[in-house]
């Protein structure tokens, strides 16, 4: 385990930041193109530095193309997000998947890019352990989907059952597809 503690500080020393800031009178552009990851990646950290440069501009376009990962990464984003003080929206230029979804719906508003998609399923991790470990990873699992089965009930409207079917399926939405499921608001 300590070779692997190593390995991703060595890792995470060698990484450029993978998120860049544009900013101008207009409104200040956010690019999260990368994987959600507090060691490699996109990390709540990195976010926070770059809004806090954006802070007074009146619009945060937040540009995504991510595959997702570390759902606590993307929650503390989200939160950020949501502190800032301009209108917010996410434009998905292709990929917006797993945790990267709910940094999207943080925003007042969602648009697809025309060849988009965006995908929502369970929560997943690993595990090391006895039984007993992989009973309360089980359980954690299930505390976190409980606040993404929000996220995606207080965007859409729909009832638990419905998005939790969805999740269950391992769900892939086409541009018009989150647009008629209440994931988005319109398509580019």
């Amino acid at each position: 385990i300590m070779k692997l503690m190593k390995l991703f500080a060595d890792n995470r020393a060698n990484i450029s930041n993978p998120i860049s800031l544009v900013k101008n009178e207009n409104g200040a552009s956010l690019y999260i193109y990368d994987v959600i990851d507090e060691f490699w990646g996109v990390s709540a950290a990195s976010v926070i530095d770059s809004l806090a440069q954006a802070e007074g501009s009146p619009v945060l376009n937040v540009y995504i193309n991510s595959p997702g990962g570390s759902v606590f990464e993307a929650r503390a984003i989200m939160a950020a997000i949501g502190r800032f003080s301009g209108k917010t929206v996410a434009h998905i230029d292709s990929l917006c998947a797993s945790a990267a979804t709910s940094i999207a719906l943080s925003c007042g508003e969602v648009v697809m890019k025309e060849g988009a998609l965006f995908m929502i399923h369970n929560a997943s991790g690993m595990v090391w352990g006895d039984k007993n470990q992989m009973r309360e990873t089980a359980d954690l699992l299930e505390k976190i989907e409980l606040s993404i089965i929000k996220d995606y009930t207080d965007k859409t409207g729909k009832a638990d059952d419905e998005i939790i079917a969805l999740m269950d399926a391992e769900t892939w939405f086409t541009p018009a597809e989150a647009v008629s499921a209440g994931l988005a608001n319109s398509i580019s």
